[in-house]
């Protein structure tokens, strides 16, 4: 197919940024003058995978879905999702680059939005400590770009977050890195963030994302009625995550 442009929607651009953040990259390949879009998921990702698909209709060929097989860290078969080779991702390619390399950047941060947002945190971001903090896996960004992160979240969103360093084992234990994620430390500001995203969680096997856990049963249903009226599940949906996210809890517990 001969490279094309095609208009790209404020959606699509959403996703895009959000996806950058996370699981997604543009990329110029060799022998092609314009950029594509892709991202990968785990098959057992897939619900979440095609509704992102689903989003990128305009700039998708009836070839941009495959299945790569599993690689040496997961038995899982992976989904891949490849655009077409697009100027008008190219010109988003050059906007968000610096030598090839992504460049963090308030100017198109500042173009992110909910949906973003939404999808920056379902690629990576996680409920920790007892379920009611929060993180941002941010391994692949160094220091400056994740206190840029950390300022951009606070002063568009109004969202408090931390960066800290965490050293992680690399190459069979032998050799230990730095990485910088970006933390939440209280419920509450864990919240105000959730309540941001809440209208864009359209897939149900993302709602563990999202489901707070409490020991009190008043604020335990206090929230999950916010996530109900928010999403648009039924409480037994929402109810029935919250199950499964407390036994899986349970079973860790024993383990360490």
């Amino acid at each position: 197919m001969k490279d094309k442009n095609v208009s790209l929607s404020d959606e699509i651009r959403a996703v895009i940024f959000g996806s950058l953040l996370g699981d997604g990259s543009l990329k110029i390949h060799k022998n092609y003058k314009n950029a594509r879009f892709s991202f990968r998921h785990s098959a057992n990702q897939k619900e979440y995978f095609f509704w992102k698909v689903s989003k990128l209709k305009e700039i998708s060929s009836t070839k941009s879905v495959f299945v790569q097989k599993s690689d040496g860290f997961s038995t899982q078969k992976k989904l891949r999702y490849q655009s077409q080779a697009l100027e008008s991702l190219t010109d988003l390619y050059h906007a968000v680059h610096r030598k090839n390399k992504l460049k963090i950047s308030r100017k198109w941060l500042n173009q992110m939005t909910e949906l973003s947002l939404a999808i920056w945190w379902l690629d990576d971001g996680s409920i920790i400590a007892n379920g009611r903090k929060g993180v941002f896996c941010t391994d692949g960004f160094d220091e400056k770009s994740v206190k840029l992160l950390t300022r951009y979240l606070n002063k568009v969103w109004g969202i408090n977050v931390h960066p800290a360093a965490i050293s992680r084992s690399r190459e069979n234990g032998y050799k230990k890195e730095e990485y910088w994620r970006l933390w939440i430390r209280s419920t509450e500001e864990l919240k105000k963030f959730l309540r941001l995203i809440l209208p864009h969680i359209k897939v149900p096997e993302t709602l563990p994302k999202v489901i707070l856990m409490y020991n009190d049963s008043k604020l335990q249903q206090r929230w999950i009625s916010e996530v109900v009226s928010k999403t648009g599940f039924s409480q037994e949906d929402v109810e029935k995550y919250l199950l499964a996210k407390k036994n899986k809890w349970k079973r860790f517990q024993k383990m360490i």
